[in-house]
């Protein structure tokens, strides 16, 4: 069932929430420092790092923060060739059975649907160009589903960063 834009509105919403500034000066340290103890925030926020924590409690509970993670180097494992790829589709109702398929695929390393000539752009990390034209040839194009790819290699990534806490 399609939805109107009342409820498209309603939905947007829900997702949103509202933060104040001391939440905004939290997270501005955070992101820019993930190791940085909550003391150090909190002499920073002038508030007690009880409040701290409880803050970031309360923006990890509202789903605000979505996790915490340590980053791995592709590069440094040896996965140097970095590709991006959009997927079309034989029939858009085939998502669901190509997207399963494309989780099995360890070098896939990120899935969107989209908009545009596209119905699913994916990134994907091999450790050569050979290593990514097989994993095309010997497992994207076995799923059905898939009725031709378009292919870009990232030359070099210039900068990768978060969305602006304001």
């Amino acid at each position: 069932m399609k939805k109107n834009n009342i409820e498209l509105e309603e939905d947007f919403k829900e997702q949103s929430v509202h933060i104040d500034d001391l939440d905004r000066k939290i997270l501005k340290l955070i992101t820019a420092n993930a190791r940085i103890p909550f003391l150090e925030v909190a002499r920073e926020c002038g508030v007690s790092g009880a409040a701290i924590h409880q803050r970031v409690q309360r923006l990890v509970s509202m789903g605000v923060i979505i996790g915490s993670e340590f980053l791995v180097s592709p590069q440094k494992l040896g996965y140097n060739t970095t590709a991006y790829m959009g997927i079309y589709l034989e029939k858009a109702s085939y998502d669901k059975k190509v997207l399963k398929q494309l989780r099995e695929i360890l070098e896939i390393v990120e899935c969107h649907h989209t908009t545009g000539a596209y119905a699913i752009f994916i990134k994907i990390q091999t450790k050569t160009n050979k290593h990514l034209m097989k994993i095309i040839d010997t497992d994207l194009q076995a799923i059905d589903g898939i009725a031709r790819t378009e292919t870009f290699i990232s030359l070099e990534e210039d900068f990768k960063r978060q969305i602006p806490i304001r």
